[in-house]
């Protein structure tokens, strides 16, 4: 058999396809020096990246060079990332470049950029989509690891100040090869978007410090979008203050710290209950004020009929008689509004969930975070949950009275 004879074209494709193909070549990184650089019309920027070893041809096209232009100059020395492909006209392997950083920062910040600023131009960051996170929740998710320091942490501000949310943890690996996947599907399984009645009001999402490497499944894509399209408010809180994920640039709260995002999400208990007794005090001196103001005025109008009126004996005398009848009603309802202003403030204040713990009453739970409310829904060996306004402690029905 003859050999076959191909067409030009169809060599330099099957190059083409077979280097577009190697997943090695699809997501690189190159550093060198810039030289032969032309900006075309089109807004095309062509140039060569070289070392003491070699040099490859480079496009950076205009959708992906706007704003990063002024980074390209002869001489320079870069770090550039893309993909290797094969020009067919020419039959030239060329570098398609998407994103360009000034060598000497490293490879690690450099990716960190240049994923920021592609997220960043999709709107993943914008400001007005972020949503401002509940006064008073009832349901607190956390995602975060079961074995680190950063749960613990949480719980324990959370009993603190806000003892009556419930908190629903959703334990993660935050590290290694498959924390970005898992991290992403902890976020979506916490709050599902078909279950909005399970949904937590808040979910903190986050891990203790550690290295860039270490912080690193924080700045992956599947988290990225996972915290983005949460249907609930998400707060970011990973490592410390002076580390910055992507994951914190597009959560609706960043925190510096796990115990941080505690102090954000949840009110402090006895804040509130200032806050309430405050608000009943304001309440009692503005009525008051009102039945003082109201007293005031009758006896001003009841002065001017005394003077308009006749002296005619008998008849004034009857009529003065009467005015003290008013005078002691008016007594009598001023005396009856302030009893009531008590009452309702005693009232007030009886009905506030955080004034039960603080009376000495405890609350029993079971293990789905239900309430017991009689001795006789209990079954012997069952594991409850009793909580104390300061926290709470596990334990088990020995038997049933």
């Amino acid at each position: 058999m003859p050999p076959e004879v191909r067409a030009v074209w169809q060599v330099t494709r099957y190059l083409r396809e077979l280097v577009e193909h190697d997943r090695q070549l699809a997501d690189l990184w190159i550093g060198g020096e810039v030289s032969n650089l032309t900006v075309a019309s089109s807004g095309h920027i062509y140039f060569t990246l070289k070392d003491s070893g070699g040099q490859i041809r480079c496009v950076f096209f205009r959708k992906q060079n706007l704003g990063q232009r002024d980074r390209l100059e002869a001489g320079a020395s870069l770090i550039v990332h893309g993909a290797v492909s094969v020009y067919e006209a020419r039959g030239e392997v060329q570098f398609v470049v998407d994103f360009v950083q000034a060598a000497g920062v490293g490879a690690l910040q450099a990716e960190f950029e240049r994923r920021k600023a592609r997220f960043e131009a999709e709107g993943l960051f914008l400001p007005d989509r972020k949503r401002p996170l509940p006064r008073f929740p009832r349901r607190i998710g956390v995602v975060t690891s079961a074995r680190g320091a950063a749960y613990h942490d949480i719980q324990t501000v959370l009993e603190r100040r806000w003892p009556l949310a419930e908190l629903v943890f959703q334990p993660t690996p935050v590290q290694g090869d498959e924390a970005p996947v898992a991290i992403a599907e902890a976020v979506r399984s916490i709050a599902p978007h078909d279950a909005p009645e399970v949904w937590p009001d808040v979910v903190i999402v986050g891990r203790g410090g550690g290295s860039a490497e270490d912080l690193w499944a924080f700045n992956e894509e599947p988290v990225i979008r996972a915290i983005f399209g949460c249907p609930v408010p998400v707060v970011s809180a990973v490592g410390h203050e002076t580390d910055l994920s992507l994951a914190d640039l597009v959560a609706d709260v960043r925190a510096p710290t796990p115990s941080a995002a505690a102090e954000i999400v949840a009110p402090d208990r006895l804040e509130v209950l200032g806050a309430i007794r405050q608000m009943e005090m304001r309440q009692h001196v503005r009525l008051t004020r009102a039945v003082a103001d109201s007293r005031e005025q009758v006896d001003r109008r009841l002065a001017r009929v005394e003077r308009g009126l006749p002296d005619v004996g008998g008849k004034r005398h009857h009529l003065a008689t009467h005015v003290e009848v008013m005078r002691r009603a008016a007594t009598a309802a001023t005396s009856q509004a302030r009893q009531d202003c008590a009452a309702l403030s005693n009232r007030l204040r009886a009905l506030s969930p955080l004034a039960t713990l603080d009376r000495g009453y405890v609350l029993v739970t079971r293990s789905d975070g239900s309430a017991v409310a009689r001795a006789s829904a209990l079954v012997p060996g069952e594991a409850i949950e009793v909580r104390w306004r300061d926290g709470s402690h596990a334990a088990r029905v020995e038997s049933r009275g």
